[in-house]
């Protein structure tokens, strides 16, 4: 491999098996200075199974800042780091943005390394609509935020895919199921493990599955969940709708559809009928 002065590689390592490691990840981890992870107690085994005795520095989000700065000292004296997440590709739902994003700012020169990703790995086998996907992260813990957020992307036509923890799928999936509705979603557990699942099903149906299985509850999960499959002209007459029974609620039934039309767009006499229709 060229060796080249001053570069931090972002390398995606195995989210469960460890023969998922690329050659030219392996090449790169062996031959950089330094390797920046998250917790160094989980990547000596994978280096160890690779043959591998680096330096490692610990990148996590409780010393982002200031593990930032060393490394970017290091890395303008021509040091070459790779940073490496506990599993999969870094910066997805895990720490290294700042990093990325400052060295990049001071010109220098980020490589990625391209592997794994749970994200993407549960979506290419869960039989859901791939062509357009939204990436969510980790939902908000407690259940106000939660069902906040989810009512916000309530009309997103893409996939929908989050990590969750275990612990916390059955809340996460019945509040999915609230907003959503019957939607189909799956459940994809101990990716490319020996136990590896796949268990598709209803919102609902899933919630009471992982409820009454107490073994889909261990670990990290990936959920995805269909999109909204209503085309644009449905979503705006739902929309319509929405705003006009808010604003009928509190104003006279002419006013409020003056309004409603006005805010969406929408077609005065249409919105009147089906304001009718409603208090009939």
């Amino acid at each position: 491999m060229t060796q080249i002065a001053g570069v931090l590689y972002v390398v995606a390592t195995p989210i469960g098996n460890r023969t998922d490691i690329s050659a030219r990840a392996c090449q790169v981890l062996a031959d950089v200075d330094l390797i920046a992870c998250e917790d160094t107690r989980h990547s000596r085994p994978l280096l160890r199974h690779l043959g591998l005795d680096k330096p490692l520095a610990a990148l996590h989000e409780h010393n982002e800042e200031e593990a930032t700065a060393r490394l970017l000292a290091m890395l303008a004296n021509g040091k070459r780091i790779a940073l490496i997440s506990d599993a999969g590709t870094p910066l997805v739902s895990d720490p290294g943005f700042v990093l990325v994003r400052a060295a990049r700012e001071r010109g220098l020169t980020v490589i990625p390394i391209p592997g794994p990703s749970a994200l993407i790995c549960a979506l290419s086998a869960a039989g859901l609509p791939s062509d357009r996907f939204v990436f969510l992260g980790f939902p908000p813990r407690t259940e106000a935020a939660r069902l906040r957020w989810l009512t916000a992307l309530a009309d997103e036509p893409g996939t929908l895919i989050c990590y969750e923890s275990g612990r916390r799928a059955e809340a996460t999936l019945n509040a999915m199921a609230s907003v959503f509705g019957a939607r189909p979603a799956v459940l994809a557990r101990e990716l490319t493990k020996r136990f590896e699942t796949f268990i598709s099903a209803s919102l609902p149906d899933l919630a009471q599955r992982i409820a009454s299985d107490s073994e889909q509850q261990l670990g990290e999960l990936v959920i995805l969940v269909e999109g909204d499959r209503r085309d644009s002209d449905q979503r705006a007459t739902a929309e319509q709708q929405r705003i006009l029974a808010i604003l009928a609620d509190e104003l006279p039934l002419k006013q409020a559809v003056g309004l409603a039309a006005r805010i969406t767009g929408g077609n005065r006499n249409r919105l009147y009928q089906q304001a009718l229709a409603a208090k009939r």
